[in-house]
């Protein structure tokens, strides 16, 4: 409650300091505007960014650190029996003291000093929320005293509002940049605790995928084996066959769409097709279960060939068919693109209309055909919810495309899954795993992107 009223009190005043700084400024120069170094509106934001970037910024300081702060003081009036010991120890101390004061069930009778710990953690977390909108909002206040008391026909107060934009824009691509680099070393770290026990030979060139560890000392038949040539396949497997679904039929409707459909077609057609993006994969799922598994069994059974009720075929269309819109609504974009001045031309050397579209919209669109193709690819790739409702978790090393197979992905999920020891190799494989994807699909993106440069160079 005290970080929404504080919030509130934020934004009430930002915009009173927009107000006032706006009006403020026309009035110090009795309304002849041209002798302001800034418009109005400049001044406005400028006693708006006084009024709540100071508290802005405590609070964001705040916020992230007050949790610990407030957890350090309740650990250090505990007596030392409770907060010496081993690191799990510890850690199961303070979730004990979070669990209670949040009035989470811990399962066990606590200790009274716990209690009482939790008791102090959640009072003095209300008191440093009501120190925090105090503070907060007298900062606020004598941030738009100040900002007014700038206002004057000389304050430069465009180029202190850009500098600030500018910063913020930063810390936004700081932002993506870091995400990314989190993520990398995440992947990075786990998977070379995993490397640690198993062989990176073992892994990469294996051929049996179980990744099942004994419990006891005296359990047979779960050794753990973690060769994953068998995921690499099925997810190969199943990928070749979404695409050879979804790239032929989407390109042939964006060019359909861009070049023959009247406008009356293009208008219901295209969002027809986008409909299928907006899916739940889970649905596509069900699909792929219930109706496309049954029909390509009864298909391969009718023909004498010996089917799985989970196949590889049944996942890799109905993949297929959900990726058709990325395919073709990027592609009839990128065809659309094409300056008309390029038919023009064809047109009257004597082409006819596929020649036209064979021999000069196709290269020309060439780079995002490729964009969007790739694109298809990792969205293929990264799909976990078809796969395991329709093709199994079987790790099978075939390229029978009727057989049941596994991806990386569903693996991955199937790894971390429920309450998870991370220090055994089963769970520490699905980082190895997510790893190695992460490293072949910023390979497949780079050829791309070399392929979508050199035929780009050609055409601009």
């Amino acid at each position: 409650m005290q970080l929404t009223l504080l919030a509130l009190i934020l934004a009430l005043l930002a915009v009173i300091g927009f107000m006032t700084g706006r009006s403020r400024a026309a009035a110090s120069v009795g309304g002849r505007v041209a002798e302001l170094h800034s418009v109005p509106s400049y001044h406005g934001v400028y006693v708006a960014l006084w009024a709540g970037l100071p508290a802005l910024l405590l609070f964001v300081a705040w916020t992230a650190s007050e949790g610990w702060l407030v957890l350090q003081l309740v650990l250090s009036s505990l007596p030392e029996r409770l907060t010496t010991g081993d690191g799990q120890s510890v850690a199961l101390l303070k979730a004990d003291i979070l669990n209670i004061a949040r009035g989470i069930a811990t399962g066990r009778e606590p200790d009274p000093l716990v209690q009482d710990a939790a008791r102090r953690y959640a009072e003095l977390r209300d008191l440093a929320d009501w120190s925090l909108l105090a503070v907060g909002a007298s900062l606020a206040v004598a941030g738009l005293g100040w900002g007014r008391h700038r206002i004057g026909p000389d304050l430069r107060a465009r180029p202190a509002v850009e500098r600030v934009v500018r910063v913020a824009l930063v810390i936004c691509s700081m932002v993506a940049i870091l995400t990314t680099v989190g993520i990398v070393l995440s992947l990075l770290f786990e998977a070379l605790r995993f490397f640690t026990v198993v062989s990176p030979l073992d892994f990469l060139f294996g051929t049996h995928w179980s990744p099942q560890m004994a419990m006891r000392a005296d359990q047979v038949g779960s050794s753990g084996s973690f060769g994953a040539i068998p995921l690499f396949a099925g997810t190969l497997l199943i990928t070749v066959i979404a695409m050879l679904v979804a790239v032929p039929v989407g390109l042939m409707a964006a060019i359909y769409m861009s070049e023959y459909a009247g406008r009356g077609v293009r208008t219901w057609l295209k969002p027809a097709l986008e409909i299928l993006a907006g899916i739940p994969t889970v649905v596509y799922g069900f699909f792929a279960a219930l109706t496309m598994a049954p029909f390509v069994r009864s298909v391969g059974e009718a023909l004498r060939l010996d089917v799985s009720s989970e196949s590889a075929l049944a996942a890799g269309i109905v993949m297929g068919v959900m990726i058709i819109p990325f395919v073709s609504s990027l592609s009839d974009d990128v065809i659309n693109a094409v300056p008309q001045s390029l038919r023009d031309g064809s047109y009257g050397l004597g082409a006819t209309k596929s020649e036209t579209i064979k021999q000069v919209v196709l290269p020309a669109a060439l780079p995002g055909i490729v964009a969007a193709v790739m694109l298809a690819v990792s969205r293929a790739i990264g799909e976990t919810m078809i796969v395991t409702m329709a093709s199994g978790l079987t790790a099978n090393m075939t390229a029978n495309p009727l057989q049941a197979v596994t991806t990386v992905t569903t693996q991955i999920a199937t790894l971390l899954v429920g309450d998870q020891e991370f220090d055994s190799p089963k769970t520490l494989s699905a980082f190895g795993l997510g790893l190695v994807l992460f490293l072949v699909t910023l390979c497949l993106n780079m050829v791309a992107l070399r392929v979508v440069r050199t035929y780009r160079e050609k055409y601009d």
